[in-house]
């Protein structure tokens, strides 16, 4: 009896702490699911390690959290973000372009970033395309957990009328096998161009 309530309380502990995590990743515009579940278990005086939700936990909660709390907002923002996304895929045709991310899954919050995927030989490439077009970023890099390693790659920022747009760069032999999602369940989402068009005449408020 002792460990079925034990049990309890700690899925009770979860759901509390995967609801503050949605509501700090909703509200204050916070991407990464594990600084915010960190941040929201601290708030909440929870920080064992059978209180943390998973990463599939707290994004069933933003869902519900923006349903609720962001209904007359959310689906408007949410379109004009994938046309946003739609215009730099375009643009970046010749890289295989591929969405991913919030911006996709249709859980991005007010302060999204949005997530492209190009493929080239070389970042080289992307960077001299941007600098022919006269479009200002900033390089960096992003970790994947890809196959049975990490890997970082390369990665441009550049700004859009809603916020960052993230171009990260993968080999051309990458376009086929997506890296694992942050959420444990296998291979991320990603869409091609067209995709993403159906997605806006699909939910076009």
């Amino acid at each position: 009896m002792g460990k079925e309530a034990g049990g309890a309380k700690a899925q009770q502990s979860r759901m509390l702490v995967a609801q503050q995590a949605a509501r700090l990743m909703a509200e204050e515009g916070i991407a990464d699911y594990a600084f915010a579940k960190r941040k929201a278990a601290r708030q909440l005086g929870m920080e064992e390690a059978n209180c943390l939700p998973t990463n599939a936990e707290i994004e069933s909660e933003l869902r519900i959290h923006q349903g609720i709390y962001q209904a007359d907002t959310h689906p408007e923002m949410l379109y004009q973000l994938r046309v946003e996304a739609v215009q730099v895929m375009r643009l970046l045709d010749r890289f295989d372009p591929q969405l991913s991310g919030p911006v996709l899954d249709g859980t991005a919050g007010r302060y999204a970033e949005t997530e492209i995927h190009l493929f080239a030989d070389s970042d080289k490439e992307v960077e001299i395309f941007l600098l022919n077009k006269n479009i200002s970023y900033q390089t960096g890099e992003r970790s994947f957990h890809y196959r049975d390693e990490r890997r970082k790659l390369p990665m441009f920022t550049i700004e859009g009328a809603l916020g960052p747009i993230k171009l990260v760069v993968f080999s051309p032999d990458d376009i086929r096998s997506a890296p694992r999602g942050m959420l444990g369940e296998g291979a991320i989402n990603r869409a091609r161009t067209a995709i993403v068009e159906h997605l806006i005449i699909q939910t076009t408020p």
